[in-house]
């Protein structure tokens, strides 16, 4: 498929055939299945997972690839959803009492947002399964203390079980991207971590102590949590956001709706 990279696209397309049987080999669909892949590009994933699920969903925003991916793969079982992967809903693909299953080698400048966009719709994804940038990865995974721990690392890990499958060089990609990837597993939790009282203010308690990562809990939270009450739940109204385990945000959350 002759499609030159677009860079307003943050198009890197993934060519090693190695990587591509590693990532649809860990992803393992099956017939019957409703698939759903991200961003298919030149369509290197797209080939081996319809020779595996038969029939595929796919989403992509560049029209011309929409065009080709059409002409090659429309016969073999192959349905273009010509659209922007921030905005669609993919709830809409699940199958009656099913869920969805999700795939892609992910646009990294639009990783993050999408991210939170699919966490909105958990409900009806089974599992997903991406390329992504190493760093975002190691956000995805990242435990409190570190510097990779964040605002993206909660609320996925809320809802989400992260598994760090594997990394890839940038010589997989056209044009090679100036960063490396890593390819990982997501998969909604059965049962929540933690409970949560109100969803809205969990996360916006979570995104209020990241907004401004050097400062103290103590400001970043004024007039959502009184620092008496972190005190009352043991929290150090003096720690940095950066410290705070998952169940220490719910505990501020839950606490916060009183």
């Amino acid at each position: 498929m002759n499609h030159y990279p677009r860079k307003r696209f943050g198009q890197h397309f993934l060519h090693d055939r190695t990587i591509v049987h590693r990532i649809v080999q860990a992803f393992a669909p099956h017939a019957g299945e409703t698939v759903v892949e991200i961003g298919p590009g030149r369509g290197a994933l797209t080939r081996t997972l319809l020779e595996r699920a038969k029939w595929l969903h796919a989403v992509e925003l560049d029209r011309d690839l929409v065009a080709a991916l059409q002409a090659e793969f429309g016969d073999a079982g192959l349905t273009v959803h010509s659209a922007d992967a921030l905005e669609f809903d993919y709830c809409t693909l699940a199958p009656p009492g099913g869920r969805v299953r999700v795939i892609g080698n992910l646009p990294y400048n639009i990783s993050t947002p999408l991210l939170f966009h699919l966490l909105d719709q958990a409900g009806c994804i089974g599992d997903m399964l991406f390329m992504l940038q190493k760093e975002v990865v190691d956000r995805l995974a990242a435990a409190p203390g570190g510097k990779d721990y964040g605002r993206l690392s909660v609320m996925i890990q809320w809802r989400l079980k992260v598994e760090r499958l594997f990394n890839v060089a940038p010589g997989a990609f056209t044009p090679p991207p100036k960063v490396d990837s890593s390819v990982v597993r997501l998969v909604p939790h059965a049962v929540l971590p933690v409970h949560v009282d109100d969803p809205q203010r969990f996360a916006r308690i979570v995104k209020a102590a990241f907004s401004q990562r050097r400062k103290i809990l103590r400001n970043t939270l004024k007039g959502l949590v009184a620092p008496e009450t972190m005190e009352r739940l043991g929290i150090d109204p003096g720690r940095r956001a950066e410290t705070l385990s998952l169940q220490e945000f719910a505990a501020l959350a839950n606490t916060a709706a009183l």
